[in-house]
């Protein structure tokens, strides 16, 4: 099978590094790929020519490949450049955007998305939303000490004690989580708050303080996103949340609703009590923001308060970014092959029948059962 890949816009990553590229001619595929796909990673043509992969022209990639993948969906445009009956691997967001499949329901187009895949413990190795986030989380707080005008850990000097940040994660998802242990590891004190019960433990388990409201709603099948919470659980949660970003320093938020705006967890009332000099960091900011006053891809400052927006941190660490999804991409293809690397739809396979959004210019999306027809 010839597997091809194409430069990314607007993003540093690559979807498959050149280790990938060399494990995949070695199982039987041919690979090739746009000229300077990688180079914003620090990739270069020639560490995949290396491996025996082609480098060619972007359109003469969509017209070869049988299987094309790419971290973000192809521009319309390209579409229409692509084989017929090709297979399509990225990450489509169809919960955000319904239309996408509309626009890729042609042409006997085959499109698995990334973003589908069940978050189980058999998906692990293929999560590309857990590897992202746990890079976003660690960068968060590597962004928000650059812009905090203290110290993170506690010094003792001659001068006299500088007391450690506090500093609060809203959302102990995988981002968060890396984050609580990257503030530990700087010598911050931390609290972190979710709705999820299942949180707790590994929040206490990486040193940091839970902050629990009671009686939140939890729901496991809920793919590691937050749920929607009762009127009354809102009001108590605010009232806390709102004692709490009053005494931080640094305050980074991760909860999103999938296929909904996320929730609004930070008013201006409580940027304005927060102390002067504080930072918020909105890893939600695509979606809508957890903090009131957020734009998305942009610094801003309130109330002496600065304000990251940002859902898109894994850029900032390209490289080892994209290593990871490309061992992520990998394993999600060894479901899609025989033991000769050949193509096979296997759809009593869970993991594709969730992930698979059109199959032969068929829209599947809500509507899985007809994967196995």
């Amino acid at each position: 099978m010839q597997i091809g890949f194409v430069r990314e816009f607007s993003d540093r990553r690559v979807i498959l590094v050149p280790d990938t590229v060399k494990q995949l001619i070695k199982e039987g595929h041919s690979m090739v790929l746009e000229k300077g796909a990688g180079l914003q990673a620090h990739f270069y043509d020639e560490d995949y020519k290396k491996v025996g992969a082609e480098v060619k022209e972007r359109k003469e990639v969509l017209t070869a490949s049988d299987l094309l993948v790419s971290i973000n969906p192809l521009p319309e445009e390209d579409i229409f450049s692509l084989k017929n009956n090709c297979i399509l691997i990225s990450s489509f967001s169809p919960f955000s955007d319904p239309e996408i499949c509309q626009r890729y329901a042609r042409e006997n187009l085959t499109a698995f998305s990334l973003d589908m895949i069940p978050r189980s413990t058999i998906a692990q190795s293929m999560d590309v939303l857990s590897s992202m986030a746990s890079i976003a989380g660690y960068k968060a707080i590597i962004k928000a000490a650059e812009h905090l005008p203290r110290y993170l850990p506690m010094l003792s000097t001659a001068a006299g004690t500088i007391p450690p940040a506090k500093v609060l994660i809203l959302g102990a998802g995988v981002a968060g989580l890396q984050a609580i242990a990257t503030a530990k590891r700087l010598g911050a004190v931390v609290e972190a708050f979710d709705t999820r019960a299942a949180a707790k433990e590994e929040v206490l388990s990486l040193g940091a303080k839970f902050v629990e409201v009671e009686g939140g709603r939890d729901d496991k099948s809920a793919g590691g996103y937050a749920v929607e919470q009762s009127e009354d659980y809102k009001r108590r949660q605010k009232e806390l949340v709102a004692q709490k970003v009053s005494k931080a320093d640094i305050v980074v938020t991760t909860a999103q609703l999938r296929g909904k705006p996320a929730p609004t967890l930070i008013t201006e009332e409580m940027v304005r009590n927060m102390p002067s000099g504080s930072v918020i960091v909105d890893l939600a900011a695509s979606t809508g923001g957890n903090c009131e006053l957020t734009q998305d891809e942009a610094i801003i400052q309130k109330h002496q308060v600065t304000i990251i927006g940002s859902s898109h941190l894994a850029n900032d660490v390209s490289m080892h970014a994209s290593q990871l999804y490309s061992k992520n991409v990998h394993n999600f293809m060894k479901q899609l092959m025989d033991k000769e690397g050949n193509y096979h739809s296997d759809f009593e396979n869970e993991i594709l029948k969730s992930s698979c959004i059109i199959k032969n210019g068929e829209i599947l999306y809500n509507q899985p059962e007809k994967a196995l027809v």
